[in-house]
């Protein structure tokens, strides 16, 4: 049996893996998720996952996924040790939501397509100084989009059950969605906020606000944002997460046969003002250096201990 089977590795990463692992590890590595791959049973003592691969719960493998989130390991963690990577993307993913709002108020999407006629006719954006961003989440990645907005002349403000910077000015969540240019969702995702951002709770919204989402995509329902869009009430959606996001990358690889099955969110993808990322926000050079060096760590520790260094509580 292999010690190690890695899951849902993309080309940078398997090789960056492939160079810190240790020699003596017996490993495999694929791009393909847990259900894409058809195995019945566990394949490895240790197997490694992202958050896109369902891992039957019959299988006693440990799970050390390669992510800062761990819901996708809720029931899982019940029964065998589950391990994470809380420290590895929180500048990546912050610097993400600020290049996701920035393109959105300066119309990225649509100046690309006005290239070939030349024409500027709807192309008058934003700037960013003074405008208002509120973030939802403010953990460590919600603080470094704070530490980012100040920086380049914006007031950002935080909406958070747990108060822990001294340096943030904290709204209510009524107070933060009223009164604000760009939201972000940078919130953990839990069982009791799974559609957080539905549509009457972003309807108080003023006209025009921008919405993003780099945290997780069940906390923000892909229907609403699409009726707030054809409303006209949102000013621009741009996601980076989604609802449901195993199927949806798994009908997307498959090809347009099956696209069907995610209608609505093609439908949002239609619209000019909407930028949709695969999931892609802890995506850096230097994240994924980061990562792969704490995966190692984690194995190392785990086949010492019997336990992660960094786990999902059981």
């Amino acid at each position: 049996m292999l010690d190690i089977y890695f899951y849902e590795t993309f080309a940078e990463e398997k090789e960056l893996l492939q160079k810190y692992l240790p020699p003596h590890f017996q490993v495999e590595f694929t791009p393909q998720t847990v259900q894409e791959s058809k195995h019945k049973e566990s394949p490895a003592k240790l197997i490694s996952i992202r958050t896109q691969s369902r891992v039957p719960l019959h299988w006693q493998s440990a799970i050390i996924s390669r992510s800062t989130g761990f819901d996708h390991l809720a029931e899982q963690a019940k029964n065998i040790p589950c391990g994470y990577l809380p420290h590895y993307c929180n500048r990546a993913v912050a610097e993400q939501a600020v290049v996701l709002w920035m393109n959105l108020l300066r119309k990225i999407p649509a100046q690309v397509k006005h290239f070939h006629t030349f024409n500027r006719d709807t192309l008058t954006g934003r700037e960013l100084q003074g405008k208002k961003v509120v973030i939802f989440g403010v953990g460590k990645i919600g603080y470094e989009i704070h530490q980012l907005a100040k920086a380049l002349g914006m007031e950002p403000y935080g909406v958070d059950i747990y108060k822990n910077y001294s340096d943030v000015h904290y709204l209510t969540p009524e107070e933060g969605i009223k009164n604000t240019d760009i939201i972000v969702c940078a919130m953990n995702l839990f069982v009791n906020n799974k559609g957080y951002f539905h549509y009457d709770f972003l309807k108080q919204a003023k006209k025009d606000t921008l919405f993003v989402n780099i945290s997780r995509g069940e906390l923000s329902p892909t229907k609403d944002l699409l009726r707030l869009l054809q409303e006209e009430h949102l000013g621009g959606v741009a996601l980076d997460v989604f609802e449901n996001e195993d199927i949806i990358a798994e009908h997307l690889r498959l090809g347009k046969e099956e696209q069907k099955k995610i209608k609505t969110l093609l439908e949002l993808q239609k619209h000019h003002n909407v930028i949709l990322t695969p999931h892609n926000s802890f995506n850096t050079q230097e994240a994924v250096i980061r990562k792969c060096q704490q995966t190692i760590q984690q194995i190392e520790y785990f086949l010492q201990n019997d336990e992660f260094l960094w786990k999902v509580l059981r």
